[in-house]
């Protein structure tokens, strides 16, 4: 089957399967938040990017070796059910150093730009991006046999940027950070995994960039 990434609430999963990661990716609660299982094939470690709300749907794709739950930001419809996978699983909990303080539930790992996360023998680079929150972060798996992969929560989206909530400030420092970490740094081919909605690639979006930055949001 073919990965398209167009999951719905109560609706079944969407599997993709590359060479060393199998990318799993759950639509869950009222807003419609996406949660991204990602494991290991060789080792079969499990985490869980954003357990954003139903629990019992995210245990259910879970099952027995969840070794880690990222919170990509601290907006509380991105952690809504971490407290029930963390007490049913025991995993750690990772986030953002800045944005820790405001998730309930405590952080084990607190991560910065330019760390390194493991699920088993896979890397994931950190990104911290400014201006969602103050400590959003997006994860970028660089596959050795294909493109990039982005989880980018509520950093990007299809058409733009996140929710700045009309601060030129806020929209400037996000803008910057999508653009100088993310587009200047990956190729086109890269796919875009956000925090609600369908996927995208950076491709797809780069030709916006200047339309993006000229209305601002």
């Amino acid at each position: 089957m073919t990965y398209h990434g167009a999951v719905k609430v109560g609706g079944p999963p969407d599997v993709r399967e590359l060479a060393h990661l199998m990318i799993t990716k759950i639509a869950v609660g009222p807003f419609e938040n996406n949660a991204y299982l990602l494991r290991c094939r060789a080792t079969d470690e499990q985490l869980l990017i954003d357990a954003a709300a139903q629990a019992p749907v995210l245990l259910e794709s879970v099952g027995e070796q969840l070794a880690t739950v990222v919170t990509t930001h601290q907006h509380h419809d991105h952690w809504g059910a971490l407290a029930d996978v963390v007490s049913t699983t025991g995993a750690r909990t990772a986030a953002g150093r800045i944005d820790a303080p405001g998730i309930p539930v405590p952080t084990d790992v607190l991560l910065d730009d330019g760390d390194v996360l493991r699920v088993g023998q896979v890397e994931l680079r950190v990104r911290h991006l400014v201006g969602h929150t103050p400590g959003a972060i997006v994860l970028v798996y660089d596959d050795p046999q294909g493109h990039p992969h982005v989880f980018t929560g509520d950093c990007l989206f299809p058409g733009g940027v996140g929710n700045t909530q009309k601060d030129p400030a806020r929209f400037a420092s996000l803008f910057r950070d999508v653009k100088e970490k993310i587009f200047d740094v990956l190729p086109d081919e890269t796919w875009v995994y956000p925090g609600h909605g369908n996927d995208t690639t950076l491709g797809a979006e780069r030709p916006h960039l200047d339309e993006w930055r000229e209305r601002g949001w």
